[in-house]
């Protein structure tokens, strides 16, 4: 038995090690995906009330999220594994960003829109888009596009 709870054990006990050398990044990864979602959800609140339709406003929305998540990820979150300005290192950093940001794009606006065509209220879609578009683009983000910084 104490074997087995020694295995059990240890997963917890390196996921707990990790949280902690990770927290501040966490942190900072949490404020820049607040201050993007704050783009993001404002401007698609402004657009909506505009009279633009859900799908629309949602990745016009998120793209303004995309450039501010970029802006404070690269200087902050992850400025230790991006690479330096002018380099084609950091241009395929950019790219992978970009492409990170239209995967959850593409996650966003299909949530909304399927979530819109069942009658939701737009504002519920967009709430479940973001919890599944955060994940998305933390997971690629922080093992791809930015992967030197936590190795």
């Amino acid at each position: 038995m104490a074997s087995g709870e020694d295995a059990m054990t240890t997963p917890v006990t390196r996921m707990i090690g990790l949280v902690r050398r990770g927290e501040a990044r966490w942190l900072n990864y949490l404020f820049a995906s607040g201050l993007a979602l704050g783009s993001d959800a404002g401007l698609f609140l402004l657009l909506l009330d505009a009279g633009l339709r859900p799908m629309a406003a949602s990745a016009i929305g998120y793209c303004a999220g995309i450039l501010v998540h970029w802006l404070v990820s690269s200087r902050l979150v992850f400025a230790d594994g991006t690479a330096a300005r002018g380099t084609g290192e950091r241009h395929r950093q950019k790219w992978l960003f970009v492409g990170s940001a239209l995967v959850g794009l593409a996650l966003t606006t299909a949530i909304v829109g399927a979530g819109t065509a069942l009658g939701l209220d737009p504002r519920l879609a967009k709430l479940a888009a973001i919890v599944v578009s955060f994940q998305a683009t933390y997971l690629l983000r922080r093992h791809i596009v930015f992967r030197a910084a936590v190795a």
